[in-house]
């Protein structure tokens, strides 16, 4: 492909010059009912795609490389090419074919990138799609701003840089900026964490002069109307600030216009969030199982939301619950409220739920049409939903501060759902350019240009019944086609009878079409009739969505209590239906529950009657802050552990918890060491991989977190392992002070109670009935007796032939450690060197002076040595 423009034809001299806008991004550039993309483009596109790669006749001295896809499936190729990480520009034809000369003009309407979706038919119902900007400050410092487009909402923190990973996979983005001026290690850290599995989604850099400090903090006052970010904490926060320039300047770029939606800023802090980290996250199965399936998770057991707002929000609080109890007393009360019987008729929740089925994805509506992207049949659903807000509304106060304000914002904006209503038909066109989206009677010209069209055969019927009259010619017809328009045919016998007005349009070989003034006057109104109201109706569209524009804050607002009144009695439903009890938070540290279940496990158990789930109370406190948990592989240790940092984390989030009761004191993060797996990417084994993770939980854990630590030691030696293994425990216990479960099958770690008071031994029981074993999953006080892994190895289908070997050499080892003393009591103290007893001959070596005697006295001394050895 040439470079220079002058070597191109007109059309491809139009599209380098879009390219030249875009160099890195493909760029769809539309051609009557196909969007085509050009060279490399084509190319790539063919490849990502499967489409076919063409070549067109000559520009620039070659061939035109090319593939295209039509124009109605734009969507499906759209979101084939997110999911691979690719941006789209959307080249449109925006001047008028009829006046054009030369190439029809068209420009880049949109940049449809991962980060910044607003299409319902490319985002998930339930998860939200982030853009963040990351700026590299002084001191090691880090600016950090994402934006959910859809939300409206912009977040801010900043965190040493060695924090980054951790944040990155807090807030999961779909797409990240950063500077081009960034250093080559800043670089190399981002491209680590990505391989590392901190985040995973495309990453680009973005010019330098982008992340400019008071530029975003401008942006931002101007976004929210304010001339101060001190209401909004927001102020000394200038690495946030210059990484919030390049996220606003990027998302506008990506949406060709100003996001006026955008009118809330919220600063996070590493202290107002319990800390989950990536590895808690994964291995508790919050929202992804360990095989990277959506279901079962905690949030598929939640999420029976009735609407796409709502799931995300669920979400959103089950990830991100506060340290301040506040918030999850406020959801408690609301969710108690809800649950209330309503005596012989439906509790609260059913009522309301049976309300919000069918209500419309506010938020994202709301967001598309502060961009100017809705959709006629969008707007629709929003009108109906509006109706079904201002009924909800109505439930006004409520004995929850919670509720009442939700049921305040559920008020809509007056006028909107009335102008809804007028200005679009009930079941419109799915795009404003097929027309049919403009109600009749809400615009005068439109109805007559319509009327143009629809009475158009009762206009011909009538004038051909006149002017049978007028001429007498009986068979005379008036008719119409494309090529010629509307004329009035008369056969060739009756050619005398025709008045002097009829103006011959064509011959035939047994008849002549004429046309008339009358008729010419009707075939120009007419024809220009269908265009007219079509560009009538976008026109109409246009002031529809201007109207629209004051209310959108409005309906924000609505849109988020909409989908907190779904979360709160979702809630509600799942407290009722799985048997959960109300939390108790108190001041004093502790986590003590009774009867405590895995909702994920007794669910499934429930699916598969499989039989009921055996309950375990826990009780860690300031006396107890550790539990050393021995008992067989498959007994229950790692459910019972994850069990309680689940319940832990729904208290916190003010649901509802799998249990008789519940107390809980403050938590400020959960960490987990579960599992064994690698990361050979980054040439970590098992051990290494296991050693950075508990390393990291040591460093991190205070007094007020939990901590899971499942098998530690077990990638290395026996000794070895065992020896880490008593090294962590002793200080979680000693130093770190943190509420600490740790499963083990070094049973020498039991002798760790004996010696550290705020530790105690649980095992889980087990039973067994000849060879098999039986699992009673009961948390027990005390060390287990046996470990049982030749029947586990049983129950997993081991050869007999390995078993019966097994059983053997497990009999002979443990004899030999019965006569040898061979294992090892690690908490012992070291035992005193024993005093060796000499020989006879070894006691006469040792009285000999050799420099004392004689030759005789030296002869006579061998001699009695040889008698001594002799003997």
């Amino acid at each position: 492909m040439s470079d220079t423009f002058e070597h191109h034809t007109p059309m491809m001299q139009q599209y380098l010059s879009l390219k030249a806008g875009h160099p890195d991004t493909l760029l769809f550039y539309r051609m009557g009912d196909f969007y085509e993309l050009f060279w490399q483009d084509a190319e790539k596109a063919a490849r990502l795609l499967d489409i076919t790669l063409t070549q067109r006749g000559q520009s620039g001295g070659g061939p035109v490389v090319m593939a295209g896809v039509p124009f109605h499936a734009l969507e499906n190729y759209l979101g084939r090419l997110i999911k691979m990480g690719e941006s789209v520009a959307i080249a449109e034809q925006v001047g008028d074919v009829a006046t054009a000369k030369g190439p029809v003009e068209r420009k880049v309407v949109r940049v449809v990138t991962p980060g910044t979706l607003t299409d319902s038919e490319l985002l998930s119902d339930k998860a939200e799609s982030m853009l963040l900007a990351v700026h590299q400050g002084p001191r090691a410092r880090c600016g950090l701003a994402w934006l959910s487009v859809t939300q409206g909402r912009v977040y801010l923190a900043e965190c040493a840089s060695e924090e980054l990973g951790a944040w990155l996979a807090r807030v999961a983005p779909s797409e990240l900026i950063y500077s081009a001026g960034v250093t080559e290690r800043f670089e190399q850290q981002l491209q680590s964490l990505r391989q590392s599995g901190a985040f995973t989604c495309p990453i680009s850099p973005r010019p330098d002069w982008q992340f400019d400090s008071a530029l975003g903090e401008r942006k931002l006052l101007e976004h929210l109307g304010a001339a101060s970010l001190n209401a909004w904490d927001a102020q000394d926060l200038a690495q946030a600030h210059a990484a919030t320039a390049a996220l606003l300047s990027y998302a506008e770029h990506t949406q060709g216009r100003q996001l006026t939606h955008v009118h809330t800023v919220q600063v996070q802090r590493d202290d107002a969030l319990i800390a989950l980290p990536p590895a808690t996250r994964r291995n508790l199965e919050l929202v992804k199982t360990l095989r990277g399936e959506d279901s079962p998770t905690l949030f598929s057991l939640l999420d029976t939301c009735m609407t796409g707002m709502g799931s995300r929000l669920l979400k959103a609080w089950l990830l991100e619950p506060p340290r301040d109890r506040a918030p999850a007393r406020e959801r408690l009360v609301a969710t108690e409220v809800l649950r209330a019987g309503g005596g012989a008729g439906a509790a609260p929740w059913q009522v309301l739920r049976g309300a919000l089925k069918g209500v419309s994805d506010v938020e994202r509506i709301t967001a598309r049409t502060a961009l100017r992207q809705v959709r006629p049949r969008e707007l629709v659903a929003l009108g109906k939903t509006l109706q079904k807000a201002e009924q909800l509304a109505q439930n006004g106060q409520a004995p929850s501060a919670l509720l009442t304000q939700i049921f305040a914002d559920l008020q809509p904006p007056p006028g909107c759902a009335e102008l809804l209503q007028r200005a679009i038909l009930e079941e419109p066109a799915a795009l404003v350019r097929d027309g049919g989206v403009i109600a009749g009677g809400f615009d005068a010209e439109l109805d007559e240009l319509r009327a143009i069209q629809t009475n158009c055969d009762s206009f011909l019927l009538e004038l051909e019944t006149r002017e049978k009259a007028r001429t007498g010619i009986a068979n005379l017809r008036v008719q119409f086609n494309k090529v010629h328009g509307f004329y009035i045919e008369v056969t060739s016998s009756n050619l005398d009878r025709v008045p002097d007005d009829y103006r011959r349009r064509q011959t035939l070989k047994n008849a002549e079409r004429f046309i008339t003034p009358e008729l010419k006057a009707f075939e120009d109104k007419a024809l220009s009739a269908q265009e007219r109201a079509l560009a009538r109706e976008k026109w109409l569209y246009e002031q529809v969505l201007d109207e629209l524009q004051p209310h959108v804050p409005a309906l924000t607002r609505l849109a988020q209590a909409l989908a907190a009144l779904d979360v709160l009695c979702t809630l509600a439903e799942r407290s009722l239906t799985l048997n959960w009890c109300a939390p108790q938070f108190v001041q004093e540290p502790c986590i003590e529950i009774e009867g405590g279940r895995h909702p994920v496990v007794e669910a499934r158990l429930a699916e598969t009657s499989s039989g009921a789930f055996i309950a375990n109370h826990t009780r860690l406190n300031a006396n107890t802050r550790l539990q050393i948990i021995t008992g067989p592989n498959m007994g229950g240790k790692s459910t019972y552990m994850r069990q309680v940092a689940l319940i832990v984390l729904l208290a916190s989030m003010g649901s509802h918890v799998p249990a008789t009761s519940c107390r809980l004191g403050p938590i400020d993060a959960i960490h987990t060491r579960i599992g064994a797996a690698d990361d050979l990417a980054n040439a970590q084994s098992t051990f290494m991989l296991e050693m950075t993770e508990a390393a990291q939980i040591l460093h991190a854990a205070t007094p007020h977190s939990l901590v899971l630590m499942d098998e530690i030691g077990r990638g290395t030696s026996t000794f070895d392992g065992l020896a880490l293994a008593s090294g962590i425990a002793t200080q979680l216990h000693d130093r770190t002070r943190a509420f600490t479960l740790f499963a083990t099958h070094y049973f020498e770690l039991t002798e760790l109670p004996a010696k550290a008071r705020h530790a105690v031994n649980m095992h889980v029981s087990a039973t067994e009935s000849g060879s098999d074993i039986v699992f009673l999953h009961e948390i027990q006080p005390g060390p287990a007796s046996r470990s049982y892994g030749i029947q586990v190895a049983k129950l997993a289908g081991m050869p007999a032939a390995v078993l019966h070997h097994a059983r053997h050499a497990l009999a002979a080892l443990e004899e030999r450690a019965g006569e040898d003393e061979l294992q090892v009591d690690l908490f012992a103290p070291p035992p005193e060197p024993e005093m060796a007893v000499a020989s006879p001959v070894e006691a006469a070596l040792a009285a000999i002076n050799p420099d004392a005697l004689s030759p005789r006295e030296a002869l006579d001394a061998l001699y009695q040595l040889k008698r001594l050895n002799g003997a």
